[in-house]
């Protein structure tokens, strides 16, 4: 005890020492600049052609392997769908092991691993490197596909592709990648229900053979082990690795717009406009522009300070963030890209402040001190992203399938650092090309076309050009049809009646008891909801088990509680409650009015003002309520809520919707309704 007193207090006096020699009236000089040194690794070749690189660290006890193929792109055309499918069965199981026992392996070692058509990694502690590499190694080789997991991962992605239809943020990567590129491109295809149902188990082995091959393979293994080691272990696991050459076919040409124009999708459903300001770059990571260009790109828009940032977040607050970015590909052109979310009454003036900030860079000098700082925060990442072995392999492999000089890593910090200013101009007018972007939106054409007819840039009317969710050209939306004679607000709600099962039906309705699901990043909300014909709801949304929303209205009073913080219903939510809270609400509406016909995704549709906060839509052909979009106040500033429904089905001779998605501003969540109770399950109880 008396030692670690003595040590303690010779600490303490050290320290007082240290900080009385320091002069904190002055800045601290810098360090020496890190380097960064990738160490030359022992590489040597298989007989089937596979590349191994071992790169030996010490530092700490495990081990990583790191399998890149570098194959020429193919488009998949009619069976596009394919690697992604091929991708998601590796790894689950081989030929050897069942997918239970080899997880529940990976587990028990508490390692890493996952294997795609594009190569793998893994990582585990150094004592189990034999097992890990014998496991890696059997997952890539000998990969089970069976018609069961082909069906489950056909399923998987079918879903996938119909949710997105109705998606602008998936629709925008669609169309962005199609107009870049063209359909007929492996960057600029997708896939369609169609084209995932074209594929046969055969074919997926066919893939799998033709295009996971050892030619073109590069394998790092880094980590705790020896040079010897590593090579003993890829010869005794690796040589049975067989394969020809992946097949190689011609890419089309990628080229710019011939001018600068806007490339319109209108997507009625878009609570926010999906914005790309794009175009083609043919910047190679070989390329003396590299540096300069990295900094370029962070400086207008690769850091939460960046030019476009700071405009349209931090000043003028269309978006929540915005980003660029200048892809760099081996086989073929990249695109420089500017990318947001913003508000749609905002959208025109988003164009114009986008594009004056990319031509501010173009024309301006950099600040000195924005130039030093973004080198700073660009180099810092750099360096921390060195300490990671996935990183070191990732790099070790650059070198060689982009044919950059050996010491491209160890150079990288001192060519950030040599950047000027007037690089930084001349780049950002070489890539950065405002004359023939594409201004590509996604959007709600009713609410932004008006005015982005009138953008100008540079005193010149930007043209729009419109497409479809598919990257086909097609005409601009029609907002100003004719209302068929004799059609009123009266008749559509009718009608709306009529197909639900007829008002009497509708009427003897007393209570209904709904209750859905909707995944949110990988977990699931629960939503129960009930209502009745007395003016009663609950309503309670469920993470986990737990609630995190919940909403009760007696009739005459309500309350809402958010995460366990109770709030009373104020005198207007009360008499909105009074309005809207029955089990059809449009069977009490008295104040409705016909405004007009608008597109949507899947036709057209009437919009009824059903109050001055609530806007409904009903489908032309067949009657069905598809839309509400609901306005309040809250703190001051008006929020939009638009919740969509579909997917009707027959309960007792009434039809209800069984899919309803909720968007409130970039947030929606999908509730898939897996039970709906007609009179049943619902008491007084339940609304105290």
């Amino acid at each position: 005890m008396k030692k670690n007193i003595i040590f303690t207090f010779a600490f303490l006096l050290i320290a007082i020492s240290v900080t009385a020699q320091i002069d904190r009236s002055k800045m601290p000089t810098s360090g020496p600049t890190p380097t960064i040194s990738l160490g030359e690794p022992t590489t040597f070749k298989l007989g089937n052609g596979l590349t191994v690189l071992v790169v030996e660290n010490k530092k700490l006890p495990r081990v990583s392997i790191s399998l890149s193929l570098d194959n020429p792109p193919n488009a998949e055309g009619e069976k596009a769908g394919i690697g992604s499918i091929v991708s998601q069965i590796m790894g689950k199981g081989t030929k050897n092991i069942s997918k239970d026992a080899f997880n529940e392996e990976i587990d028990f070692l508490g390692a890493f691993l996952s294997v795609n058509v594009s190569g793998g990694f893994a990582q585990s502690l150094s004592k189990y490197t034999d097992r890990i590499i014998e496991l890696f190694a059997d997952a890539a080789i000998h990969p089970n596909f069976t018609q069961e997991e082909l069906d489950l991962e056909k399923k998987k992605l079918i879903e996938s592709i119909k949710a997105g239809e109705n998606s602008a943020e998936a629709v925008a990567n669609r169309v962005r990648s199609v107009l870049a590129f063209g359909k007929n491109h492996p960057a600029g295809e997708y896939a369609t229900e169609k084209t995932i149902n074209n594929i046969t188990l055969s074919e997926v082995e066919s893939y799998y053979r033709a295009n996971f091959v050892p030619s073109n393979a590069y394998m790092v293994i880094s980590g705790d082990i020896t040079s010897d080691k590593a090579k003993q272990l890829a010869e005794k696991h690796f040589t049975p690795w067989t394969g020809g050459k992946a097949p190689s076919f011609g890419l089309p040409e990628v080229k710019d717009a011939q001018y600068r124009q806007i490339n319109f999708v209108d997507m009625p459903n878009a609570v926010q406009t999906e914005m790309a300001v794009m175009n083609i770059s043919d910047l190679k990571m070989a390329d003396e522009d590299h540096h300069a260009a990295l900094v370029a790109n962070y400086i207008l828009g690769g850091a939460f300070n960046s030019y476009i940032n700071m405009n349209l977040r931090e000043k003028h607050a269309y978006t929540y963030g915005a980003r660029s970015n200048l892809a760099r590909y081996k086989n073929y052109k990249g695109t420089f890209r500017v990318t947001t979310k913003v508000r749609n009454i905002v959208t025109d003036s988003a164009v114009v402040e986008t594009l004056k900030e990319i031509k501010r860079i173009r024309t301006e000098e950099v600040d000195a001190e924005v130039l030093k700082n973004a080198k700073a925060k660009f180099l810092g990442d750099f360096i921390l992203a060195s300490e990671k072995d996935r990183t070191i392999a990732n790099r070790s492999i650059k070198i060689k399938t982009e044919k950059l000089p050996k010491d491209f890593y160890e150079t990288f910090i001192a060519k950030i650092n040599a950047v000027t200013k007037a690089d930084i101009k001349r780049v950002a007018n070489k890539y950065f090309n405002i004359d023939k972007a594409r201004i590509v939106l996604v959007g709600k054409g009713s609410d932004v076309l008006e005015n982005l007819e009138k953008v100008t840039f540079e005193g010149k009317n930007i043209p729009i050009l419109y497409f479809d969710k598919y990257g086909n050209k097609t005409e601009k939306p029609n907002y100003n049809e004719t209302i068929p004679e004799g059609v009123t607000a009266q008749s559509i709600l009718d009608n709306y009646f009529k197909v639900l099962g007829g008002k009497d039906k509708l009427e003897a309705v007393q209570s209904t008891f709904y209750t859905a699901a909707a995944s949110m990043g990988g977990a699931t909300l629960n939503m129960i909801t009930k209502v009745t014909a007395k003016n009663q709801t609950y309503t309670d949304v469920l993470f986990g088990g737990n609630s995190v929303s919940k909403n009760v209205f007696d009739g005459t009073k309500g309350y809402q509680v958010v995460q366990g913080q109770k709030k009373e219903y104020t005198t207007d939510e009360i008499a909105d409650a009074k309005k809207e809270i029955y089990p059809f609400p449009e069977t009490k509406a008295t104040e409705a009015t016909l405004e007009g016909i608008e597109p949507y995704d899947a036709g057209k549709a009437y919009k009824l003002k059903m109050s001055d906060k609530k806007t409904t839509y009903f489908d032309i052909k067949n009657g069905l309520k598809i839309k509400d979009v609901l306005v309040q106040e809250q703190g001051g500033q008006k929020a939009t809520t638009t919740i969509t429904y579909s997917n009707y089905k027959e309960v007792q001779g009434i039809q209800f919707p069984y899919t309803i998605s909720i968007a409130v501003g970039p947030q929606k969540f999908d509730f898939i309704v897996s039970e709906i109770k007609i009179n049943e399950g619902v008491t007084d109880e339940d609304f105290k």
